[in-house]
């Protein structure tokens, strides 16, 4: 390498090298000025002043998790259509208003199949109801 090439690259080694000894540093001062007094009431969870009832590993419904991801996924998706429709008007000014056309009404049956989907598999419902089959197994709808 020459001495040019060295010293294009020479701030960014000493900014890594600084970000480096800055984080490392960060945690020899927390470890040394820090207090160390682990006690009961410390290692127990904080929940907003109230004492922690039963063991912090409660089991939650999944229900909540798919229904959020559900609403996420076509939230997200649906806002995507805005920038879209925004220049709509001028991609119809170039020619490519039946293109562009095409492809939107795609994506809103894309999302419409996908929201049926959902609904007809149940994810929407917060209580899934079950069905007892000939053989007495409980079965979800």
């Amino acid at each position: 390498m020459s001495s040019s090439t060295i010293d294009v690259f020479m701030p960014i080694v000493i900014l890594m090298a600084l970000s480096i000894a800055v984080v490392l540093g960060g945690f020899l001062v927390s470890s040394i000025l820090s207090p160390s007094d682990p006690s009961a009431r410390k290692s127990s969870p904080y929940e907003c002043g109230e004492e922690p009832v039963g063991d912090a590993w409660a089991l939650f419904n999944v229900r909540f998790y798919v229904v959020g991801l559900i609403f996420i996924i076509f939230d997200v998706e649906s806002a995507l259509m805005f920038p879209v429709v925004s220049v709509f008007k001028s991609l119809n000014a170039q020619g490519k208003g039946g293109i562009v056309l095409f492809e939107i009404l795609l994506f809103l049956f894309i999302l419409v199949t996908g929201i049926a989907y959902c609904w007809r598999k149940g994810d929407l419902d917060w209580v899934k109801s079950f069905s007892t089959d000939q053989k007495g197994q409980n079965r979800g709808r």
